[in-house]
């Protein structure tokens, strides 16, 4: 069946506001009378149960980030950098672990703050580590409002769960090169630090999932630069291997779908990811032959494809954007396993963007299931 690619803003299709954090601002994008929800259709293409489209996190998640969940900043802190805030300079912040970061609105994010160091040895860490005190952060007044005003139970309830065991070991040694001479010289302080910390991690997604109904989590814990891996698999399964599954294991014996984003190119580790029970991957599409992984691994876990030829933020011309959903589409969503999404500054080109990414999507996948 060939379905219609409607004319923006036309009046034979429900609308509905989307809004990027990393864009910037709302616009408005078609919504689809769909045969199921958005949140079922999801389900579906994660466990490869015959999606009836694409899922797009533009239009089928309902999104928090990490710093949304908080109704209150003590101490001056921020759990994670706040990336609704809407900066016209540099500034800096403490995280909820008291380390230093400056946000930089050239990179759209946050860096360590040059010259900051919570902690020198890793040995010492049960002595300089203070953790985080749930019940100063006003998460359950945040999510009563959350609740009361926001929730749509018929999209993805998708939390951004933050910081992964390495990431959070860079961030309290001052950047990578301590954080990874630790690892070396100090395991056994490393690994005693990573099972602390996972046991945080593991309190602090009950607090979220004790207020939210929670469909997926991301976890962040980038491995690589874009030539290679910051360590080696014998790094990977001696110290950071078990504390992260338990991590997942957790999570996942909720009934709640695990994604792990991680940058640079991690290929080495895919099997690992996939040992760790992780659902979807969200990799650096830059770093990584992602065409490669789905044709090898895409029966055994999912992933976040960008918009194949497609930089966020840029202006494109329509046949383009059109392509480059159809390339994605073709490449990604045979078999389920994928989500993808779309951003462009442009209301008329995200909307293009949007139908042609469900319309094409429900078209292919009525072909590969026999619904033509």
């Amino acid at each position: 069946m060939k379905y219609p690619r409607p004319e923006f803003k036309s009046a034979s299709v429900a609308t509905q506001t989307v809004s990027s954090p990393f864009l910037g601002g709302e616009t408005i994008a078609p919504k689809f009378d769909t045969p199921i929800t958005p949140r079922e259709n999801f389900r579906r293409a994660v466990e490869r149960k015959n999606p009836i489209w694409m899922p797009c996190s533009t239009t089928d998640f309902q999104s928090l980030l990490t710093q949304d969940v908080a109704g209150a900043a003590p101490h001056g802190m921020q759990i994670h950098s706040d990336m609704r805030r809407k900066a016209t300079e540099d500034y800096t912040f403490k995280d909820w672990f008291n380390t230093d970061w400056t946000w930089v609105c050239s990179a759209g994010g946050a860096m360590l703050t040059p010259g900051t160091q919570l902690l020198d040895d890793i040995t010492r860490w049960e002595e300089v580590i203070v953790w985080p005190d749930f019940s100063e952060w006003g998460f359950e007044e945040r999510a009563a409002q959350f609740m009361r005003e926001e929730y749509n139970p018929d999209k993805v309830m998708h939390y951004d769960l933050g910081r992964g065991c390495t990431e959070r070991l860079v961030s309290i040694m001052g950047g990578y090169t301590d954080s990874m001479y630790a690892l070396a010289v100090e395991p056994e302080a490393v690994r005693d630090f990573f099972e602390a910390y996972a046991d945080f991690m593991i309190a602090f997604f009950d607090k979220i999932n004790s207020l939210y109904p929670l469909d997926m989590v991301t976890l962040h814990d980038d491995w690589g630069t874009e030539r290679d891996t910051f360590f080696s698999e014998k790094m990977m399964e001696e110290l950071v291997f078990e504390p992260t599954k338990r991590i997942v294991d957790h999570i996942k014996s909720k009934g709640v779908i695990f994604e792990l984003h991680t940058c640079g190119n991690v290929t080495r580790f895919i099997p690992y990811t996939i040992e760790l029970g992780a659902d979807i991957l969200q990799l650096q599409r830059r770093a990584v032959d992602l065409p490669k992984l789905k044709e090898k691994y895409g029966d055994k876990i999912g992933f976040c494809s960008p918009l194949e030829g497609i930089a966020p933020g840029m202006s494109y011309p329509d046949e383009e954007i059109v392509a480059a959903v159809r390339r994605t589409v073709d490449l990604y969503a045979p078999g389920g396993g994928c989500y993808t999404s779309v951003f462009f500054r442009e209301p008329e080109k995200m909307w293009l963007g949007l139908s042609e990414l469900y319309a094409y999507s429900r078209e292919l996948y009525d072909k590969q299931q026999g619904r033509e």
